[in-house]
């Protein structure tokens, strides 16, 4: 069945518009992502919290391209670096390179390297996703996500992306990088935000509905 409405996803990282992508389309929706986009200039992200990015990539966008946009700002807060990396998970390494998976090891790298002596039963993490819907008027609907877990000594799994090989969920006696991607949409902080997005979509549609009319 074809879709019956277009979402630009506010993301250029080809994990999480799968990731999303694979998630919406029973709802008949078509998903883009900024790729399809090339000549607008990147957001700025200056915001104190993943809400605030969110919010201010999904208004940011939705001013350039005059559609409905979901903007998402999501990283890794971990307790014992007092929620560190936070908004800057996807920069935490500061490497000069634009390929993701050369910034995802450094990355991987540095934290590992700050929680050197930190006892793994004092690794406690978690993964927060906030995601902002946006019409080019206004905010049709925020919700957020999260997971739980821990930070484990070395990398484990080759699925996924970003932290998701040292994040280890002790429900499941796995790191998110060795589950299948059923597995891992079925608990992650962005399946989470988005279940809880896709639980409104009737109120959702017919907001976007109203505001067309």
């Amino acid at each position: 069945m074809a879709a019956d409405l277009e979402i630009v996803l506010a993301t250029t990282n080809q994990g999480k518009l799968a990731e999303l992508r694979t998630m919406l389309r029973p709802r008949e929706v078509s998903v883009r992502g900024l790729n399809d986009f090339p000549d607008i200039p990147p957001a700025p992200e200056n915001g104190a919290t993943f809400a605030d990015n969110a919010r201010r990539k999904a208004r940011y966008y939705c001013q350039w391209l005059n559609r409905l946009v979901l903007a998402d700002d999501s990283g890794l807060q971990v307790t014992a670096l007092e929620g560190a990396p936070g908004i800057y998970s996807a920069r935490f390494a500061p490497i000069d390179t634009t390929d993701r998976t050369e910034q995802d090891r450094a990355n991987n790298q540095k934290l590992l390297q700050l929680l050197a002596d930190v006892p793994l039963k004092n690794r406690q993490a978690r993964f927060c996703c906030c995601l902002c819907l946006h019409n080019p008027n206004e905010v049709i609907l925020e919700v957020e996500g999260a997971l739980e877990g821990m930070i484990l000594e070395q990398p484990q799994g080759s699925n996924g992306f970003g932290y998701d090989p040292i994040f280890y969920v002790p429900d499941k006696q796995k790191t998110v990088a060795q589950m299948s991607t059923e597995e891992k949409n079925a608990l992650s902080h962005r399946g989470k935000a988005l279940r809880k997005l896709l639980q409104q979509w009737n109120e959702v549609r017919e907001r976007i509905a109203a505001l067309k009319g």
